[in-house]
């Protein structure tokens, strides 16, 4: 007897119908999966910049049809991302505004506790609504030349108080415009101008009391100022010039009061013990260590040229500057870039770390926060592309400054803007736009600045980035992440989830960047609180303070890089000093969130 089938056709074609979608939805989830996995590793190992590896995971989603190709291009124009866009624009403006020069001049002090105090209050007040960057840029070199303490002992609380400050406003730090960007992406409304200042304003006035309480743990190099004019010179041994044949001794390199003979390159062989009766030969680059500042003795030895006048720089200038993050040098070579022709200037001396450099200085990759001493020729100040690339030290290339007349139009015309944007009355985005062509019109900027200065890495890098979440999202990635989170924290009170999402954040910012760790943990954030049926707000706020919160290594935020090498720090003066700071700053936070979120 035949057994009736226990399944209607109906019913197969419904399996096999659900069975085709699953397999669908698995594959997206896989790739997805895959991508991510992708990008995590490329950002810890990789050495190319985050900009580029995230761009490279939005187009793979877009690849393998994770996101539809008009979803893909209308995350460019975001407008929590125009928002932020505009807000860097305007800061081109809003770095030449007078106030910060007049404050910085009444920072020192011979009371080191004074000192360090002034610096912290000027810094966390000024970054919570102008860039962080340019504002330490600009007063570290106050500090570096200050009258009665070491640079080691004041930059550090510099860059953490510009840190901490930029955690007070949305526009603080674009940590915060990110943010935002990704929460109006989700929910078509991103975060209110003062949405950080209730939990970070007392975490802020507290941290910094500790900043200055526990400044005499920094660094108390005595020869730090000494340190700091010493970086590799590099000079060549002409080839049909009179030193060749001669000794080290006989050719007077060892009678250089202020510079010493530390290593010659003769071809792929590196001396680094020079014997006074070593024998120069045709074409050895010869490496000096010694004070910058006497780079002009080695052109008075006939016979031997130094780097800037082989790239025809015959009577340079010296100017130091700092190598930006996100620059087109970070990880490439001086000779591969066409470093003379870019930028009119040769490198004479390289700091890394607190310490100099040796080797060829064309052939040696550069680093986001290394210190350069460039011999530059006259168009060097010209040219269109410093402010990308660089933070410019020297003070005969400072930006222009407004008159004070232009300095109170500009700071009435900011405060306008805010308070509308603060009461609702106007969107941030108009009330910027509207400020920057306001800038344009009275000659406050000009076309070239604004070309100069456009952010086209961090626009990059927000639009992937959201590309990037919402195919995690729609790929079910999320939700399965989730599937394995929400049993370990269901029966947690919502502070173990936060604290989570926290302190993953602030791991990975160490590891990434800011934005980076912002870009990533947002989904999970976000997820999580949707999952445990909460207010996102205390998450969404959780990745914004943390991923802003960098405070054990000089990698994880510009600030950290620009005072590394003008302070001599090494990353242990990091981790001993910063340690404290991130815990107290974790606590506090956390603390403020549960108090008016949890």
């Amino acid at each position: 007897m035949l057994r009736e089938p226990s399944i209607s056709i109906v019913q197969l074609e419904e399996l096999a119908v659900f069975s085709t979608y699953g397999a669908g939805a698995v594959m997206d989830t896989f790739y997805a999966g895959a991508i991510l996995a992708a990008l995590l590793c490329g950002l810890v190992f990789s050495r190319r910049s985050a900009t580029v590896l995230f761009l490279m995971a939005a187009v793979a989603c877009l690849i393998t049809g994770l996101i539809e190709p008009n979803t893909f291009w209308a995350k460019a124009t975001n407008e929590g991302l125009v928002t932020l866009m505009l807000l860097m624009l305007c800061a081109v403006a809003l770095e030449r505004l007078p106030w910060l020069g007049l404050l910085s001049r009444g920072i020192d002090s011979p009371n080191r506790y004074l000192a360090v105090a002034r610096i912290t209050a000027v810094a966390a007040s000024t970054s919570a609504f102008l860039n962080n960057t340019a504002i330490v840029a600009a007063l570290a070199q106050v500090m570096r030349r200050s009258r009665y303490h070491l640079p080691s002992q004041l930059l550090l609380p510099l860059s953490y108080a510009a840190i901490l400050g930029g955690t007070l406003t949305l526009i603080g730090t674009s940590t915060n415009l990110i943010v935002s960007s990704f929460l109006a992406d989700r929910r078509g409304a991103g975060l209110a101008f003062f949405d950080f200042l209730w939990v970070a304003g007392p975490v802020v006035l507290v941290v910094c009391t500790l900043l200055v309480m526990l400044s005499s743990r920094l660094p108390k190099r005595a020869v730090a100022q000494e340190e700091r004019s010493e970086y590799v010179l590099e000079a060549v041994v002409e080839r049909e010039g009179g030193l060749v044949g001669m000794t080290v001794r006989e050719a007077g390199l060892r009678e250089l009061e202020s510079l010493y003979l530390s290593e010659i390159v003769r071809g792929e062989q590196v001396i680094t013990v020079v014997s006074p009766l070593e024998v120069l030969q045709s074409g050895d680059r010869l490496n000096f260590v010694g004070d910058i500042r006497d780079a002009s003795r080695l052109t008075q030895i006939k016979g031997l040229t130094t780097f800037a006048s082989e790239q025809g720089l015959m009577q340079p200038a010296l100017t130091e500057v700092i190598v930006a993050p996100g620059s087109v040098l970070n990880g490439r070579t001086p000779k591969e870039m066409g470093f003379r022709a870019r930028f009119d200037a040769a490198i004479v001396g390289l700091q890394r770390d607190g310490e100099t450099v040796s080797g060829k200085l064309g052939r040696t990759s550069l680093k986001a926060g290394d210190l350069l001493v460039l011999a530059t020729g006259e168009d060097f100040a010209q040219r269109k592309n410093l402010g990308r690339n660089f933070y410019v030290l020297s003070d005969d290339l400072d930006v222009r400054l407004m008159d004070s007349k232009q300095g109170v139009l500009v700071t009435l015309a900011l405060i306008a803007v805010i308070a509308f944007s603060a009461l609702g009355g106007l969107s941030l985005s108009v009330g910027l736009l509207a400020l920057l062509v306001g800038f344009w019109l009275s000659d406050v900027v000009s076309v070239d600045d604004l070309r100069r200065r456009f952010p086209f890495d961090i626009w990059i890098l927000v639009a992937s980035a959201l590309v990037l979440a919402q195919s995690l999202v729609d790929a079910q990635l999320i939700g399965t992440v989730m599937s394995f989170i929400i049993p370990a924290v269901d029966n947690q009170t919502p502070l173990i989830g936060l604290a989570l999402v926290f302190l993953l954040t602030l791991m990975l910012t160490e590891l990434v960047t800011n934005n980076a760790a912002a870009a990533l943990m947002f989904p999970i954030g976000y997820g999580l609180a949707e999952s445990l049926g909460i207010d996102v707000m205390p998450f969404v706020l959780a990745v914004a303070f943390a991923a802003s919160g960098s405070f054990l290594t000089p990698y994880g935020y510009a600030t950290n890089l620009i005072v590394q090498n003008i302070g001599g720090y090494t990353r242990g003066d990091y981790l001993r000093f910063g340690l404290p700071i991130s815990v107290a700053y974790s606590v506090g936070i956390l603390f403020m969130l549960s108090l008016i979120y949890l």
